[in-house]
């Protein structure tokens, strides 16, 4: 493998996008932080194999989509630059590493039957089966369902509630609806996010980069995003409902990370809006006020869950 090689491989796997492996670890959190589960190295380990797995996973998928749409990421202003699109990773070479991540991702996925407190193979094999599904997923929104109105972004929202799925599967830990509902409806504002954002960044030119663009319009766009953005807020303060009895001390203590998180929502709505990102992720990764909401709201929702012990 040449040295000018090796660096364009990494950047093709995306490794920012491992970031997203916070979705996994989002329920063992959780069960950790409510008493559900206590922390031990054999939940760690579980949480951490599956990471590894869906990181694994996304990337050679990222491959797989990237050389399918070589021709529209050439016509898009950022896509172009990546490495199958720029001919720096010949198509060959980037078949051969996506081949070597799903094999990682396999092994990775079998650590997991050590994610209890004696070594489990039914953890693994419910890790593999989330594992396959969103494998399965990815593949069909590159081939279909990316080119089909709403289905594409239920498609992506479905890839990280199987994340979560994957990472409880993994620590024995059972999701409960609030959670997955939560995550899709996050995932989905996130999906249509993006989209708006390219319609204000591209113009007319969205629908060359991204087909499924011709079919969306301004307004089904801003309207889809305001839906998912208050149901995912509904959803979790229907979680802080819930949580009353176990964080009440006067009043619900946890009802104070709704300020954060509602800060951070609408912030991306007005960001986005404007035209100023074109994806949730790169906002989150360079707008300091949404990081520092991000920041609160973990801050709170730790200081309440670990004081209240």
């Amino acid at each position: 493998m040449s040295q000018a090689l090796l660096p364009n491989l990494i950047r093709l796997a995306r490794p920012r996008q491992w970031a997203k492996g916070a979705f996994v670890a989002i329920g063992p959190a959780y069960a950790v932080a409510t008493h559900d589960r206590p922390l031990s190295a054999p939940l760690v380990l579980g949480a951490v194999a599956a990471v590894l797995a869906f990181g694994f996973a996304s990337s050679a998928c990222y491959i797989i989509n990237d050389i399918r749409d070589v021709e529209a990421d050439r016509a898009h202003p950022r896509k172009r630059s990546r490495p199958i699109a720029s001919g720096a990773v010949p198509i060959a070479a980037a078949l051969r590493f996506a081949a070597l991540l799903l094999l990682l991702a396999g092994a990775s996925a079998a650590l997991s039957m050590f994610g209890a407190a004696q070594p489990a193979p039914s953890h693994a094999l419910w890790l593999g089966l989330c594992l396959a599904i969103y494998i399965a997923n990815t593949t069909l929104y590159s081939l279909h369902f990316k080119h089909a109105v709403v289905l594409d972004v239920i498609s992506l929202a479905s890839g990280f509630v199987l994340r979560v799925m994957g990472g409880c599967a993994a620590t024995a830990v059972i999701p409960s609806p609030m959670l997955l509902n939560v995550t899709f409806f996050l995932a989905m504002f996130l999906a249509f996010g993006k989209r708006l954002g390219e319609r204000r960044t591209m113009g007319e030119g969205a629908a060359a980069a991204r087909a499924v663009q011709g079919a969306y319009t301004d307004e089904l766009l801003r309207m889809a995003v305001v839906v998912t953005g208050v149901a995912t807020l509904i959803t979790y303060a229907g979680y802080i409902e819930n949580q009353g009895t176990r964080y009440e001390r006067g009043f619900n203590l946890l009802w104070l990370t709704m300020l954060p998180a509602t800060y951070g929502l609408l912030r991306c709505i007005v960001l986005l809006e404007r035209g100023q990102y074109d994806d949730p992720t790169e906002l989150a990764s360079r707008d300091r006020p949404l990081q520092a909401a991000a920041v609160l709201f973990a801050a709170i929702t730790v200081t309440i869950m670990l004081g209240l012990r």
